[in-house]
């Protein structure tokens, strides 16, 4: 009896000492480390940017300019961009989302997983959600171009995300993720992105905040084959929900 609860007892003074070192250290549990990522990917109150994304694909470059609102989770984009595609809409909602043309009756349910242009998916013009949309494990630090970073191994809790499974590489100073590979469900690597983040935009507490300004996603099975998107005149503002109703996309 006095020996079991005195080991007991030591074990939870070492618990207990431990979560304070870590504390002390200031590291952070996975859902932390996503959640600060998401937001320097837009997640955010409000915030409008506009996005051009320029594909390289069999020695053939194509270009298309959006103009991206975001609140939370939810995301419009409108094609500004080339002439023939101008006023071509994505909308994303709770995880759902349509696309829509001006000669089409009404919006069409897509998949984040489709393609948009050259290497890049619906999804990967939209915010994300890894804190929710995957389960998350740590695997050990690495550093990316002399950067301490947070390594992750992220698998999707469901079908409607963009990708099945992630390996996510997050700054420990910055609190973004800075490096992707992206597999199939079978395993295979099959494109791999990195981050940068020119931006800083204030944040409630007064102090400012890394915000996405360029992603380089590349085709792991053609190298050749590359897509860069870049976010620029990032402006912050409350968005009503009307601008994220399907029944208005037509508008």
């Amino acid at each position: 009896g006095d020996f079991v609860r005195t080991v007991m007892l030591l074990v939870m003074l070492m618990t207990l000492h431990a979560a304070a070192l870590a504390a002390e250290a200031g590291e952070m549990s996975v859902a932390d480390i996503l959640v600060e990522s998401d937001r320097a990917r837009g997640n955010l109150g409000g915030v409008s940017w506009n996005v051009d994304v320029t594909a390289v694909e069999n020695g053939r470059t194509n270009r298309v300019s959006y103009e991206v609102k975001a609140r939370g989770h939810d995301v419009v984009a409108e094609v500004l961009a080339p002439a023939k595609s101008k006023g071509q809409k994505i909308l994303l909602v709770k995880g759902n989302m349509w696309f829509y043309k001006p000669d089409v009756s009404k919006p069409v349910p897509v998949s984040q997983k489709q393609k948009l242009i050259g290497q890049a998916a619906y999804g990967d013009i939209a915010t994300t959600d890894y804190a929710n949309d995957y389960d998350a494990s740590m695997l050990p630090d690495e550093s990316v171009d002399g950067e301490e970073c947070y390594l992750l191994d992220l698998k999707a809790r469901g079908r409607k995300v963009t990708y099945d499974r992630i390996r996510y590489w997050v700054s420990k100073k910055r609190k973004t993720g800075v490096r992707a590979q992206y597999f199939t469900v079978s395993g295979k690597l099959f494109k791999s992105a990195c981050m940068e983040f020119a931006h800083q935009v204030p944040a409630v507490n007064a102090q400012s905040r890394w915000f996405l300004s360029r992603m380089t996603i590349r085709n792991e099975v053609m190298p050749g084959d590359l897509t860069v998107i870049e976010l620029s005149e990032p402006s912050f503002k409350d968005l009503p929900a009307h601008v994220f109703d399907l029944n208005l996309l037509v508008k």
